[in-house]
């Protein structure tokens, strides 16, 4: 499975990004204008948050669904009949941020949903026209106003070797939103599957920014643009005793957009969100 890598500064990038995500729902974009400086400062200062004080105050909103999520109740993806190995923190522009990690999140959740914003814009650009005559409104246009944007922290802890058989840090599952922007974690372990079934480790590189493809993007466009299943894999050797900090961003429509006869964004997230047992 070929999951290309794009120099976003080439003058192919867009052609290129595209064809990536229609070929694999995947992409790998380098030299991008996301700060690694920024990123490290917040993987840093996320770990020492996930690894030791009182979380309590900022324990998740059911509703909401802001704040911190601890491992036991975290993600049971749909068809898995076992909970994710992790726990994570779901950072909205209106929600709960602890005081002292407030400025960089708000730094880079700003850079990084203009790039989002950005690549959308490619995909816009590319889309057959057919495909975008079908939209119920351009997709550049769907995010306008949202509030669902969201940026995950992600802690995947080390393993102790007690995890219950079959456990994953991620099991196989696809995004909801239409486009996920992830930098580089502090591990690898990011699996893709192809259209045979067959599981392909995306490549780890260090400063590198995966995009793929969401479940809200692939309605909109017929199945035009994939939402493939994916994965993180537990790691074995020296990489088992290590926690590993990632940090998606998912970019989200408003909840009022219509992706197709069948859903509204906010219908769509409903239900994807009580398949997961997080709602």
């Amino acid at each position: 499975m070929f999951v290309d890598t794009v120099d976003y500064c080439a003058k192919d990038a867009p052609r290129r990004l595209v064809e990536s995500l229609r070929q694999t729902g995947f992409a790998v974009l380098v030299r991008h204008p996301l700060p690694s400086g920024l990123i490290e400062h917040l993987y840093h200062d996320w770990l020492t948050f996930f690894e030791s004080g009182d979380k309590t105050p900022y324990h998740f909103d059911p509703v909401r669904q802001d704040g911190w999520f601890p491992p036991e109740v975290s993600e049971t993806a749909k068809g898995s009949q076992l909970r994710d190995l992790k726990a994570f923190y779901h950072i909205y522009l209106w929600g709960r941020i602890p005081p002292g990690l407030r400025q960089d999140v708000l730094a880079y959740f700003g850079v990084a949903t203009a790039l989002a914003s950005e690549l959308l814009g490619w995909i816009e650009a590319a889309l057959p026209v057919e495909v975008a005559a079908s939209l119920s409104e351009p997709l550049s246009d769907m995010v306008l106003g949202s509030s669902n944007t969201l940026l995950r922290m992600l802690y995947y802890p080390p393993l102790s070797g007690e995890e219950a058989p079959g456990a994953l840090r991620a099991a196989e599952h696809e995004d909801i939103n239409l486009i996920t922007l992830l930098p580089s974690a502090t591990e690898p372990g990011l699996e893709v599957c192809d259209r045979q079934g067959r599981w392909h480790a995306v490549s780890y590189e260090d400063g590198a920014l995966v995009v793929n493809v969401g479940d809200m993007l692939q309605e909109a466009t017929q199945h035009w643009l994939p939402s493939t299943p994916h994965r993180v894999v537990n790691p074995t050797g020296e990489w088992a005793r290590q926690p590993c900090i990632s940090a998606p961003l998912f970019l989200h429509p408003r909840g009022d957009v219509v992706l197709s006869p069948r859903y509204t964004a906010a219908d769509y997230l409903h239900e994807r969100l009580c398949e997961l047992g997080i709602k």
